[in-house]
């Protein structure tokens, strides 16, 4: 992952609405939820909660899949983890083995 990717993530999870929404899709799983079960939840607004998707979406943290009239979202796992790499790449003096104990928990 590359530095301005990363920062696009993190700027992305840094907003109370979008962090728990992002949370709620790892939860989900590969099933995903439809946008309104999202904002249901949450007891967000549903344009609002939409907004907050973009945003996740536009950051490469969530696909998105059309079912008929609703769109269910999906979190990407594999961006995750890619993110949780280039945070730890230079951990511990070049010994990357020692930070994994924290991240595999």
């Amino acid at each position: 992952m590359e530095q301005t990717d990363a920062i696009t993530a993190l700027a992305a999870l840094a907003q109370p609405s979008r962090l728990d929404a992002f949370r709620l899709l790892v939860k989900a799983g590969p099933s995903g939820l439809a946008a309104g079960e999202i904002a249901e939840a949450l007891g967000a607004r549903q344009n609002t909660m939409s907004a907050n998707l973009s945003v996740l979406h536009g950051a490469g943290l969530v696909d998105s899949r059309r079912e008929g009239r609703s769109i269910r979202y999906f979190a990407r796992m594999e961006c995750v983890g890619a993110l949780v790499d280039f945070l730890v790449e230079d951990c511990c003096g070049g010994q990357p083995e020692l930070c994994r104990p924290g991240a595999e928990a």
